[in-house]
Parts: structure tokens; sequence; C-alpha cells
């Protein structure tokens, strides 16, 4: 199950990412995190705006409302999704749960 924490602007998601990959994609959940791939390098933020931009597209939110809240150059991150309650986010996480 994905750890997510509530936050009083909104929930934190932690995910654990990995740049450089062959495509952006959700592929799943791994120790409490959703894992997220994407093409761009780890280099100056690139691969952080790429993650915003996976998770707004498969969460099916707007990319403003998806900040990075910690572990700007980590694997392991936590994004603060603004806006929403943690019963609607972890329904929109169902699908990616193994």
């Amino acid at each position: 199950m994905i750890d997510i924490e509530p936050h009083p602007e909104g929930v934190l998601l932690p995910v654990r990412a990995s740049a450089g990959a062959k495509e952006n994609s959700v592929r799943g959940e791994q120790d409490g995190a959703l894992k997220v791939s994407v093409t761009q390098a780890p280099e100056k933020g690139k691969a952080n705006k790429a993650l915003i931009q996976v998770l707004s597209k498969e969460l099916g939110l707007k990319q403003s409302a998806i900040l990075l809240y910690s572990g700007e150059t980590t694997r392991v991150k936590k994004f603060l999704v603004l806006g929403i309650a943690t019963k609607e986010l972890r329904r929109r996480l169902e699908r990616f749960s193994d």
C-alpha cells in the first residue's frame, strides 16, 4: 500500500523515481511509494518536472496542483498534491497498487 499522508494543504505522496528510463510511466508500488519512471535525465530539475507531468496525467490533476515537497536530488521523493482529500487520492491510486 502506498503510504500517503494528510497535509493541511492536501496530501503527501511518496514517489520512488527512476530517471533516464525508456518511457514515462507509473510502474506500481514499491516499499510504500508510487514507482514512477521518466525519460528525462536527473539534471537541473528536468526529471522532477517530468515526474510532475506524469503524475498529473495519470492522476487526472493539473500540474499546478502537484509540488515537489522533499527529495529534490534523491530517488525517494514526496510530492504535495494540493486540494485533494486522502480518500480521493487513494481511490485514484488503486489501479497502481500491486
